[in-house]
């Protein structure tokens, strides 16, 4: 199995990049691109649909018996999860990128059951490739993640999240005694962004009410192989279903569970 992994470990790299180049190409002409909405702040363009296509397609040219998980198309069909499953956000921060912003990127995650055993975020604009192998740590560009030292909300900026899924009270009850005990929130639109900050020390956590499992699954892998905290969000039904997250600098864990409740 470990050969395995390490085996998608590679590709997947490969892979990410591959789908952010592509990305780019539709960020640098992206004035020619069709907006749709899904729902309330969230909007999809053909960028996001064909980059999923590519990363589908080098999945299953490389490991043609693999799942795949997509925010645009779902859950392929006869996948398992206990088999290994490959958990793709084309484009996270469409928002973002839709408008020049260049807070946006590549999230894919491998996981065998419940277990994230591959984390891989790519940032196109800063060609940043964050990466981590479950026991192997995880890496920005090939250095050592090295996450935030804080050991109160002081120490740094957190992170928190918001979508129309969930009531704006969740997240201001975090935004309020976070600002009362001298820390400062950020938000750039991409939970698997501002995950993958966490994990390289640049925020001191992240925490949403609700996300799903393409916006955080890799996030999630890179924060616990840099030697944070996360909840475990893929309890229950939060591959299908999303669940709240949180993920911190381990300083500030007890801290911030207290606050968001988690």
């Amino acid at each position: 199995m470990n050969a395995e992994i390490t085996a998608r470990f590679a590709a997947g790299q490969k892979i990410v990049r591959e789908a952010g180049d592509l990305a780019l190409k539709y960020f640098n002409a992206r004035d020619q691109l069709v907006v749709e909405h899904k729902g309330l702040q969230d909007v999809v363009s053909r960028a996001d649909r064909e980059v999923e296509d590519l990363i589908r397609a080098c999945i299953e040219a490389a490991f043609p018996g693999d799942g795949v998980l997509g925010e645009e198309q779902g859950m392929s069909a006869a996948a398992d999860p206990k088999d290994g499953l490959w958990v793709a956000d084309p484009i996270d921060g469409t928002a973002c990128f839709l408008v020049g912003l260049p807070s946006w990127c590549i999230s894919l995650a491998y996981i065998v059951d419940r277990t994230i055993e591959i984390g891989l975020i790519y940032v196109p604009c800063n060609d940043e490739l964050f990466v981590s192998q479950r026991g192997q740590g995880a890496t920005l560009n090939g250095a050592p993640l090295v996450i935030s030292p804080a050991t109160s909300l002081r120490d740094g900026a957190m992170g928190v999240g918001f979508s129309h899924r969930s009531p704006k009270e969740r997240s201001l009850s975090v935004i309020e005694p976070l600002l009362a005990d001298g820390g400062m929130y950020y938000n750039n639109n991409s939970g698997a962004l501002m995950l993958a900050y966490v994990a390289a020390g640049r925020l001191i956590g992240y925490y949403e009410p609700h996300i799903n499992a393409w916006d955080c699954l890799a996030g999630i892998a890179l924060i616990q192989e840099a030697g944070g905290w996360a909840n475990d969000f893929l309890a229950g039904d939060g591959l299908a279903k999303g669940n709240p997250l949180l993920g911190t600098a381990p300083g500030v864990t007890e801290i911030c569970r207290r606050i968001t409740g988690l």
